[in-house]
C-alpha cells in the first residue's frame, strides 16, 4: 500500500518514453498483388496480373509459398491411380440379366362394377310376402320377456350392519396407534432417566463459580471500555468478545434461579 510521503510533494521530471523504430515492410512497395487488375492499361494484355503470387522473400530452398498455392499443381505432378477409377467394358451391367418385361396386373376391385351403357336395370320387382301376418306370427311364437323383480334390500341378514373390512381395518389403526403411543412414553421415561436434578448446596456453588467468572470478565470489560481508547482490531475483537461472555454468563445465572435444576447427562 501506498503511504503518504513528504518527498511526492516534489515533482519529478518528466522522462520521455523511448521512441520505436519505423515498421518497414518485407515486400518491395512496387509488387502488384496477387490476382490483381490495377496496372492493365491496354487490352493486349489479361485482365488478371500475378494469379500466382510470384515473389520470393528469402532466397534459398526454403519459401514463404506453398507447393500448391496457385491455380492448380504444376503440369506432370498428376498422377492417377488407375485401380481407383472405373475403366471401359469392366462393369457388372452386362453380366447380370435384367427379369423379363411382364404386363402390370391390377388387383381385383372390391366395389361392384358400373353397369355398361348397353344394360339396363331391372324395374318393378315386387314380393308376395305378408308382413303383417309374418310380424303376428312371430310374436306369438317368440318366449315372453322375463320381468326383473326389484331386490328388496332392507330385508336383508346384514343390512345397517357396519362391514367386516371396516372393522379389520379400525383394528389394525387402533393398533398402531398403541404403539406409536408406547414408544412415545418409553422415550419420555428413558429422557427423565437421563436428566439429574441438583441439590441446593450444587446450585449455589455454581452460582458463586458464575459471578465470579461474571466479575472477572467485567473487569477486563471495564478495563478496554474506560482506561483505552479503541483504535485498534484487537481491542475491538476484545470488547466483543467480553461483550459475548457476559451476555452468556447472566443468561446461565437467570436459569440456576429456577426451584429445580436438572442437567442432561448424556450431553
Amino acid at each position: 500500500m501506498q503511504q503518504e510521503s513528504i518527498y511526492n510533494l516534489i515533482p519529478k521530471e518528466y522522462v520521455p518514453p523511448p521512441k520505436e523504430p519505423m515498421y518497414r515492410s518485407a515486400y518491395p512497395s512496387n509488387l502488384v498483388p496477387t490476382g490483381s487488375t490495377f496496372n492493365n492499361y491496354t487490352t493486349s494484355r489479361p485482365k488478371i496480373n500475378n494469379i500466382n503470387g510470384e515473389f520470393e522473400l528469402v532466397k534459398g530452398p526454403h519459401s514463404h509459398k506453398g507447393q500448391s498455392n496457385s491455380l492448380g499443381r504444376p503440369k506432370g505432378s498428376y498422377k492417377p491411380d488407375t485401380t481407383m477409377f472405373r475403366l471401359k467394358n469392366t462393369g457388372t451391367m452386362g453380366s447380370n440379366q435384367l427379369p423379363e418385361i411382364q404386363s402390370y396386373k391390377y388387383p381385383p376391385s372390391v366395389k361392384p362394377q358400373v353397369p355398361k351403357k348397353d344394360e339396363k336395370p331391372i324395374h318393378g320387382l315386387k314380393s308376395n310376402k305378408n308382413f303383417i301376418i309374418t310380424n303376428a306370427v312371430e310374436n306369438i311364437l317368440s318366449a315372453p320377456k322375463q320381468i326383473v323383480e326389484d331386490v328388496a334390500w332392507t330385508s336383508k341378514k346384514d343390512y345397517g350392519k357396519v362391514p367386516d373390512y371396516l372393522t379389520k381395518i379400525k383394528s389394525s389403526i387402533s393398533s398402531e396407534y398403541e404403539i406409536i403411543r408406547n414408544m412415545h412414553i418409553s422415550e419420555a421415561e428413558e429422557m427423565d432417566k437421563q436428566k439429574y436434578l441438583m441439590s441446593l448446596e450444587e446450585v449455589q456453588q455454581l452460582k458463586e463459580g458464575l459471578k465470579k467468572k461474571w466479575e472477572s470478565v467485567n473487569k477486563e470489560y471495564q478495563s478496554i471500555t474506560h482506561i483505552r481508547m479503541i483504535d485498534t482490531v484487537g481491542l475491538k475483537r476484545k470488547k466483543e468478545q467480553c461483550e459475548k461472555e457476559l451476555a452468556q454468563l447472566e443468561k446461565d445465572i437467570e436459569k440456576l434461579n429456577k426451584n429445580y435444576v436438572f442437567v442432561d447427562t448424556q450431553k
